[in-house]
């Protein structure tokens, strides 16, 4: 039997090949339109899933929690694309790290949960790290702070952390509590992203053209869709068989591996600062979650 942490590491591999591919098709093409070929190439990759289900492990109170997760999943990978797309990939994928640090934050002043002196030192760590990937040479104090204020691709990287540290929770209950089938899970929600998407460009200007961007970007984008199919299936059976914020923990190692290769690859500026940024920011997250 696989163990987890060999999941999570695939995974993790998987999921930093995936961001490099991502920003060199989002080069040329619009994030809605990339997402919505992609989403289509991945539901036909999950065909298979459908012939292995068993339909009366599958209710239809966890189909809904599915359907529902699908909706801010699909939002928070639209969000994401938009981010990588307006940002350098060396700058907005060590944002997401930011997750558990929400997570630990919002349940502090909403719910009234204590923070440990790991967990405090762990937000403090996650403060430093953003700051320096966002600081420039020769940059004043603030300016970082002035420039997050006025950056869309910023916003949309924090919008999508929100939704990320809800749909994290619902991937671990979807699997426990309402015991949806891995099968299901991976049939199911690639048809809830397809159609999503679908009703999502219908209603916008970019459905005219999305025939010249699939003529002009399909092999890679059916290459990002094999990539994505394979760092999702291993993370759902991370986490199905560890706690979420293990599984977490290890992927995190993707966004090092993007951030280095993505960055050298696209010869993105301040790259060794953002490194080291990167690092601060997985320390903290770490912290945080084995608080």
């Amino acid at each position: 039997m696989i163990e987890w942490y060999s999941f999570a590491l695939i995974s993790a591999l998987f999921s930093a090949t995936a961001a490099i591919t991502q920003k060199k098709v989002l080069f040329k093409e619009k994030a809605l339109t990339f997402t919505t070929i992609l989403a289509l190439f991945n539901l036909i990759i999950a065909i298979p899933f459908f012939f292995l289900i068993n339909w009366e492990q599958v209710t239809n109170s966890g189909i809904l929690v599915l359907f529902i997760k699908s909706i801010l999943g699909a939002i928070s990978f639209l969000l994401v694309m938009l981010g990588i797309k307006n940002l350098e990939l060396s700058k907005a994928l060590p944002l997401l790290v930011l997750t558990p640090g929400l997570v630990a934050i919002f349940a502090f002043i909403f719910l009234n949960e204590s923070l440990s002196k790991i967990e405090i030192f762990g937000v403090i760590l996650l403060v430093i790290g953003t700051y320096i990937l966002s600081l420039k040479p020769k940059q004043k104090f603030n300016s970082p702070i002035k420039e997050a204020i006025k950056s869309k691709g910023i916003y949309y990287i924090f919008l999508a952390l929100i939704l990320f540290t809800t749909t994290s929770i619902l991937d671990k209950a979807i699997l426990s509590n309402f015991k949806v089938p891995i099968n299901a899970f991976m049939g199911l929600q690639h048809l809830f992203f397809a159609i999503i998407f679908l009703t999502l460009i219908l209603f916008s200007k970019e459905k005219e053209i999305v025939k010249k961007s699939f003529k002009r970007s399909w092999r890679w984008i059916l290459l990002v869709a094999f990539i994505t199919m394979t760092y999702r299936y291993t993370y759902i059976n991370s986490i199905k068989l560890a706690p979420v914020a293990l599984a977490l923990s290890l992927k995190r190692i993707s966004v090092f591996l993007a951030v280095i290769i993505g960055g050298k690859l696209f010869k993105e500026h301040n790259l060794p600062r953002k490194i080291v940024a990167t690092i601060i920011l997985i320390t903290g997250a770490i912290l945080i979650i084995n608080g």
